[in-house]
C-alpha cells in the first residue's frame, strides 16, 4: 500500500523558524510552500525548491489568506473573485519560482483559516476547487479527508489526496480539535506514530473519544512549526516503513500517474 507523507515548509515569519525545513525534507516526500501571503518569501520558496528538487520530494503550492500578523489562522470573509485571486496568484508566485528550477507545482493545498473554513463550507469549498480546476486539471488537490473540501472536489472528478493530521486530534465529527483547546496537538512522537500507523491501516479517523470514522487516507500531514516536528516526523516514517507501507511523492502515486 502506497502512502505519502508532506509537511508545510517555508512558513519564516514572527511566528515560526524555517530550521528544521532542511531535516524536515530529508524524510517527507512532498512540501507545500508558504507563498509569502501568510508567512515565507522568494528566498525561502527558492530554499525549500532546491533542497525539494535534490531529495525528490514534491513541491505544492500552500495558499492562505494574505494575513502574515495571524499567520493566516484568523478567518476572513472574502468574496467568490477575491477567493479565486489569491489562489491563483499565490500558485502564480510559487510557479514562477519553481520554473527558474526545471520544477513545477505539482499540487496545491490550502493553509489555516482557509482550510478550516472550506472544511466546513461546501460553498467556499467549492470556489477553491473550481479555481483549482481552471488552473491545471492535471494538479493533485491535497484535502483534509471527510471534509466538505472532499465532497467538493470530486462532484468536479478532480485528483484529490486525502490527508490526515498526524499531530492533531479529531473531534467526534471529523474535524480537528481547536488548537484553543488543551488536548488538541499530539506532541509525543511515540504515540503520534501509533495514531498514524492506526489509522492508514484501518483508513479511518481516530477521534478523541475512541470513535472510529471510516475515510480515504492518502497522506499524512506532519506540522513543522511544533516543536516536535522533527521528531514526529522520523517517528512516523519509520513506522510507517516497518510496516510495509510504500512512501511517494503525491505526483509518483499510482492512483495519480
Amino acid at each position: 500500500m502506497e502512502i505519502n507523507i508532506n509537511c508545510d515548509l517555508g512558513e519564516k515569519s514572527k511566528f515560526h523558524s524555517t530550521e528544521n525545513d532542511p531535516a524536515l525534507l530529508n524524510i517527507v516526500n512532498s512540501a507545500n510552500i508558504a507563498c509569502g501571503y501568510h508567512a515565507g518569501d522568494e528566498e525561502t520558496m527558492n530554499n525549500v525548491i532546491d533542497i525539494s528538487k535534490k531529495n525528490g520530494v514534491s513541491i505544492g503550492a500552500h495558499p492562505s489568506f494574505n494575513d502574515p500578523d495571524n499567520f493566516g489562522r484568523k478567518r476572513m470573509k472574502l468574496n467568490d473573485n477575491e477567493i479565486r485571486k489569491l489562489i491563483i496568484d499565490q500558485y502564480e508566485i510559487l510557479q514562477r519560482i519553481a520554473y527558474q528550477h526545471n520544477e513545477n507545482v505539482t499540487h496545491i493545498k490550502p493553509h489555516g483559516a482557509l482550510n478550516n473554513m472550506a472544511c466546513e463550507d461546501i460553498y467556499l469549498a467549492t470556489t477553491i476547487a473550481k479555481t483549482i480546476n481552471e488552473i491545471d486539471k492535471d494538479l493533485i488537490y491535497l484535502i483534509p479527508t471527510g471534509s466538505k473540501m472532499e465532497i467538493a472536489a470530486k462532484k468536479l472528478n478532480m485528483k484529490i489526496a486525502c490527508e490526515i493530521f498526524a499531530d492533531r486530534n479529531y473531534e467526534d465529527d471529523g474535524n480537528l480539535v481547536s488548537r484553543s483547546k488543551p488536548n488538541a496537538l499530539i506532541t509525543d512522537p511515540k504515540e503520534a506514530k501509533n495514531h498514524v500507523l492506526k489509522m492508514v491501516k484501518n483508513q479511518a479517523l481516530n477521534c478523541h473519544s475512541g470513535k472510529q470514522i471510516p475515510c480515504e487516507i492518502d497522506s499524512v500531514c506532519i506540522h513543522g512549526d511544533n516543536l516536535s516536528s522533527l521528531a514526529t516526523a522520523k517517528s512516523i516514517k519509520e513506522n510507517l516503513i516497518e510496516n510495509d507501507l510504500i512512501l511517494k511523492p503525491l505526483n509518483k502515486m499510482k492512483k495519480f500517474i
